[in-house]
């Protein structure tokens, strides 16, 4: 099939690879979000999809929304019988859908119909899911609520960052999304309407949903932490300072009792307080600096006793 692939960040490098070297498939265009801003000196840089559609010759699609005329004309004149899309990044509307004669095929990164929305492995994190996959649907104008095509599984593991676990399913995922583009063309493959029960939203996740709350039980802490792990990034405040932080990890019942928040420093690891037991910090990294191990920033700070994080 002719294809055109919508996709922006690095997740979606996987599965646009695993187009590019299918016999079957000829990718004859890209849409991508436009250069975006980046580094200190603010410099436009091309997404991941865009930067590997250039390495290949690809024609690049960039329109600042979807419904402009003139990307709608560049769309037909590409003539794709169908459009896959991952993680591409805006709402596409019904005249861009219509266009090819398949539709526009999404693999979004959850077992639909949960976790619809722009931040789904997040989401599995955050609320201790156990199992979680990948999904093939029929783009529509709904917040992922298409018939799908296919799905795969992945097991969460106790310790899955969201990069981890997004790894993963980018990899599987592609391989799902280039199954669904075979069958869609050998016509073997028909999309199912989602089931009715089981739907929970996924909102994108902003640098104040990543603030953690010492009040909190660790086992929450724990999983917000890992699931806003590598983006945004999960922060608290020292001496009035933010300080990210990486994963941290519980300590058992009754070693050590400290109030929300409350520090304690020792030779090899630093503790804090939370409504439950302890947690070990991993990497923190203080404002302007590189990450580093706790223990190292606790002997530079020279922590005093009763001195806590907010």
């Amino acid at each position: 099939m002719r294809l055109v692939f919508a996709g922006t960040p690095e997740p979606a490098v996987p599965a646009l690879q695993a187009l590019l070297d299918s016999p079957r498939h000829e990718v004859v265009g890209v849409l991508t979000r436009p250069d975006a801003p980046a580094g200190r000196g603010r410099t436009l840089v091309r997404s991941p999809i865009g930067a590997l559609a250039d390495a290949h010759g690809i024609p690049v699609l960039t329109p600042a929304r979807p419904r402009e005329p003139a990307f709608l004309d560049e769309l037909r004149a590409l003539e794709p019988d169908c459009v896959p899309v991952v993680a591409y990044g805006a709402l596409v509307p019904r005249v861009a859908l219509d266009i090819p004669r398949f539709g526009w095929v999404n693999l979004h990164f959850s077992l639909l119909p949960a976790w619809r929305g722009a931040a789904p492995v997040q989401a599995a994190i955050k609320h201790g899911d156990e199992i979680t996959g990948a999904t093939t649907f029929l783009l529509e104008e709904g917040l992922d609520t298409g018939p799908s095509y296919g799905v795969v599984t992945d097991a969460i593991g106790e310790r899955d960052t969201t990069g981890d676990l997004l790894g993963r399913l980018a990899r599987s995922g592609a391989q799902l999304l280039l199954a669904t583009m075979d069958g869609i063309e050998d016509g073997t493959l028909r999309a199912v309407p989602q089931p009715a029960d089981g739907v929970s939203l996924a909102p994108k996740v902003s640098v104040a949903d990543a603030r953690v709350d010492w009040s909190a039980p660790a086992l929450g802490l724990d999983r917000l932490i890992r699931s806003v792990t590598p983006e945004p990034g999960a922060w608290c405040e020292f001496r009035d300072a933010r300080l990210g932080l990486g994963p941290v990890t519980p300590v058992r019942t009754g070693e050590v009792e400290l109030k929300p928040g409350e520090l304690r420093a020792e030779k090899k690891r630093v503790l804090v307080g939370t409504a439950t037991v302890p947690v070990q910090l991993g990497e923190v990294r203080p404002v302007g600096k590189k990450a580093m191990p706790a223990a190292d920033w606790a002997r530079g700070m020279r922590i005093a006793e009763g001195e806590a994080l907010t």
